[in-house]
């Protein structure tokens, strides 16, 4: 959730640094278009608004919160093995909560409907497990990870073909 705020803010700001990277400050003109654009009057009073600037992210940032935008981690069948493929994307998850201390995150298993429900229960907590252990393998504490297994109760897809028992095989990192 926090970040889409982070995302919302920069949709908002990028468009407005933009225009002021490309605005001239050399003659009079210029600077009285851009006190018109900034200010407005109130009967006799001249009310400035606030320039409200974001930070420049470098490619480095915006590569990692791309990243974090992906909190799905898929496995194979009866399997707890994080794929390779995912590492990149858990680096990044794990460098955002080692940045932020007072953020936590809800590691959830999932497993399709194939096998028993105790069973799926515990294959959703061990690739729970696996995420989890990969995160504090890369300095995330423990105190801000919260393993939940649903097994087989909340399928992303509704299907009995191996596509959609493979979308059910997941865990998902929830901020």
């Amino acid at each position: 959730m926090q970040l889409n705020k982070v995302l919302k803010g920069l949709a908002i700001a990028l468009p407005m640094i933009t225009l002021t990277a490309c605005s001239s400050t050399e003659g009079t003109e210029s600077s009285s278009a851009t006190e018109t654009v900034n200010n407005a009057t109130i009967g006799q009073t001249v009310v400035t608004s606030p320039v409200v600037t974001a930070p420049v992210l470098t490619e480095k940032e915006l590569r990692s919160q791309q990243l974090r935008q992906e909190q799905t981690i898929y496995f194979l069948f009866n399997d707890s093995d994080i794929q390779p493929g995912y590492e990149e994307m858990l680096a990044a998850h794990a460098e955002y909560l080692r940045q932020n201390p007072q953020d936590n995150v809800i590691v959830e298993g999932h497993a399709d409907e194939r096998g028993t429900p105790e069973y799926n229960i515990a294959l959703g907590e061990r690739r729970a497990n696996a995420i989890a252990r990969y995160l504090q393998a890369m300095g995330v504490p423990v105190s801000q990870m919260t393993i939940v297994s649903y097994g087989e109760e909340k399928p992303l897809v509704n299907g009995h073909s191996d596509v959609d028992y493979a979308k059910n095989r997941r865990v998902v990192l929830v901020y």
